[in-house]
């Protein structure tokens, strides 16, 4: 029992991470609604059980949006982020199964930091 509890929380410690990558840019060569700082993409793994009911670790668009994007494009001196693109993974209907006893999610978005 030991055994199997160590390589649950082993698993879990590798399959849930966040990561977020940046890159400065000119805000005379991007177009968006304002001076341009950086692009931001957040992306974020996550870890649920039985049928995805129970979040072991979260990941949806509300953590990816809000905990990475805005406070990384915050940090870079931005006041604002221009979404580009977002995405999760399905946990309703027949994507429910892919959950049964332990499923993977992911999120991820991307934008553009604006002043």
């Amino acid at each position: 029992m030991k055994k199997f509890v160590l390589s649950a929380v082993a698993a879990s410690s590798l399959v849930a991470c966040t990561s977020v990558e940046s890159a400065v840019v000119s805000g005379t060569e991007i177009a968006s609604n304002g001076e341009a700082v950086a692009v931001v993409q957040a992306n974020a793994l996550g870890l649920t059980a039985i049928f995805h009911i129970i979040d072991i670790v979260q990941s949806d668009l509300d953590t990816v949006i809000n905990k990475l994007l805005i406070a990384e494009a915050k940090a870079m001196g931005a006041s604002k982020v221009e979404l580009l693109t977002t995405g999760t993974t399905p946990r309703h209907g027949i994507y429910a199964l892919t959950g049964l006893i332990i499923g993977v999610t992911s999120s991820s978005a991307t934008g553009v930091a604006v002043k």
